[in-house]
């Protein structure tokens, strides 16, 4: 199909909307509204065009091209609405650019900018402020927002779980929970995925730098920081870097630049959840447990269970994240080890997930006897941290984590990526169940963007059915089949977010429509290159069970590596 686009054939396909098609020509048409993979909102007409034969301007991000289309897109008549339109926006919006954190980030900034608005020649009713910062990991500050509906499409189509919605009419709108609640009053699951889509700030994740400054300059306090794989291929993206680069090195000096006593790899704590999630697969299979059993390392997926599918938590692996497995053994193990008493460490965890903040506060997480993470920021955080001190990662020295929990195995490394923690432990499960060394320990059946993934494994003449899922949206059939008791898989990864960790709602804010692809090769490129790729050859992990929990199952990884869920659909209607 062809169209012509200010007079230049253009080459299209006919499901391609007039904003793809310009985009593919090389044509910049400005957009607010518009997300990748979603042609149905059109809510705030920015991206007007002439089209020959309307009676009107048309919205290029949900017109479809048809065939002989004539499209017209920076004419004086489209130039003067857009420009209306933006002034329109303006008015309604808070004058605090300085000092809101989207700033140089703002979408609406770069348009005002773009389309050399100086002036508003209007004077809108500003609408009533909210400011709901109840959630530990979301705020949202009603001011700011322009209606234009990108949180809820993502929280509806890609999340499905419908945790916002536009209340009101008129100039009265608002984006909103049902009732006007708070973000914790909803089904909201802590993602971030509208954090990361919202144009303005209108939507931020909690930051816990402050909390973390005082901490770093505090004498009495001994710091202790975690670093997950997602973060080491994204935060390079906010120095100039291409999304995917790995800059493992570069970001451990710099933590050590900002302040922190040790500075450890979360990839090693990865591989103490493939012991323990591994063993209790072993288990289940064994003895006939609760099967299909599913990972339980993305918090926002367990908000979600926990809220829409209760019933379905015996399902769930027993075992804590990561992030909250090496905070127990930090307070506990190593405050042993390096004679520093567990209430003067304070453990951060750099997490590319604002759901994570959620999950470092749940009253279970504190096994240790402390509150096992006492703060949590995001890859954003972090490259905002750094710059605030001066310091440039590109410049950085390489620097290897610190001793003894700096050696992760590539097992670990990929946990980011969607079909990571799948491919992970079927690495380990093979191995253990067989007594077998395994050769390869590519499982690309596991791999790729596909929604659902679906693989039967042979370990040792047992067939293995295993499923793999990203985005909450698509988990519903799965989770309905499995209620029915219809299910046919034995072990189910589910990552929240798109793409796994690497998509997550804290990391760097891109409109690169290929940065996911990009930080899972870099994550790939990690686990190749590292010398240990099975978590349980990790001789950091072997010496932690010999020296100090024992065993796999056993009572002191009970205690302190696994938890319990809640119906939280009913907490929270209890409580309000």
């Amino acid at each position: 199909m062809q169209i012509k686009i200010n007079g230049i054939k253009v080459e299209v396909q006919p499901h391609m909307t007039i904003l793809q098609a310009a985009r593919k020509a090389g044509i910049d048409i400005p957009a607010l509204c518009s997300m990748e993979g979603i042609h149905e909102i059109g809510s705030c007409r920015i991206c007007a065009v002439e089209v020959k034969g309307a009676r009107t301007l048309m919205p290029a991000c949900i017109t479809r091209v048809e065939e002989g289309m004539e499209v017209f897109t920076h004419t004086a008549k489209v130039r003067r609405a857009r420009k209306t339109i933006l002034e329109l926006i303006l008015s309604d919006h808070p004058e605090e650019c300085l000092i809101c954190a989207k700033n140089n980030q703002c979408e609406l900034q770069k348009l005002a900018m773009q389309m050399n608005v100086q002036r508003v020649r209007y004077e809108g009713e500003y609408s009533p402020r909210i400011i709901d910062d109840e959630s530990p990991a979301v705020v949202r500050d009603s001011a700011k927002c322009i209606l234009c509906r990108r949180c809820v499409m993502v929280c509806s189509q890609i999340q499905g779980v419908n945790a916002i919605a536009p209340i009101g009419r008129g100039s009265r709108t608002i984006i909103a929970p049902a009732g006007r609640e708070s973000i914790m009053n909803s089904p909201c699951v802590q993602c971030g995925q509208c954090v990361n889509v919202c144009p303005t700030g209108a939507l931020t994740e909690k930051s816990h730098a402050a909390r973390v400054w005082e901490a770093l300059e505090d004498p009495g306090l001994y710091t202790v920081v975690q670093t997950a794989p997602a973060v080491r291929v994204a935060i390079g993206e906010m120095f100039g870097l291409d999304p995917g680069t790995p800059v493992t090195g570069k970001m451990v000096s710099a933590l050590k630049r900002l302040g922190f006593d040790r500075v450890f790899d979360t990839n090693f704590s990865a591989d103490l959840t493939i012991m323990e999630e591994v063993s209790e697969l072993i288990q289940r299979i064994n003895e006939g447990g609760q099967l299909p059993m599913i990972t339980s390392c993305s918090p926002g997926w367990i908000n979600y269970l926990e809220y829409f599918f209760p019933h379905l938590t015996g399902h769930l692996s027993t075992c804590k994240s990561p992030q909250q497995m090496f905070g127990a053994i930090i307070k506990t193990y190593y405050a042993e080890k390096a004679g520093i008493p567990a209430d003067r460490i304070f453990t951060v965890s750099v997490m590319p997930c604002t759901a994570k903040k959620y999950e470092s506060q749940r009253p279970e997480m504190h096994s240790s006897g402390y509150r096992d993470v006492d703060a949590v920021l995001t890859t954003r955080e972090l490259g905002a941290m750094l710059k605030e001190a001066g310091i440039d990662l590109l410049s950085s020295s390489e620097q290897s984590f610190d001793e003894p929990f700096g050696p992760g195995s590539g097992a670990g490394a990929i946990f980011g990526n969607t079909g990571g923690v799948m491919e992970a432990a079927l690495r380990t499960a093979y191995e253990m169940i067989t007594g077998e060394e395994l050769k390869n320990l590519e499982f690309h059946q596991v791999r790729n963007l596909d929604q659902v993934k679906e693989a039967s494994v042979d370990i040792g003449g047992m067939q293995l059915s295993v499923a793999v899922v990203h985005g909450l949206g698509n988990i519903k059939e799965i989770l309905e089949e499995i209620g029915q008791g219809k299910s046919p898989y034995h072990f189910i990864e589910v990552m929240c977010c798109p793409g796994g960790c690497i998509g997550g709602g804290g990391q760097p804010l891109s409109k690169d429509p290929e940065i996911r692809q990009k930080r899972i090769a870099g994550l790939y490129m990690e686990d190749q290159n590292l010398p240990v790729r099975k978590s349980h050859e990790n001789p950091v992990i072997k010496q932690l069970y010999r020296e100090f929990l024992g065993r796999p199952l056993g009572q002191k990884s009970h205690e302190l590596l696994h938890t319990r869920y809640q119906n939280r659909r009913e907490l929270i209607h209890s409580a309000y």
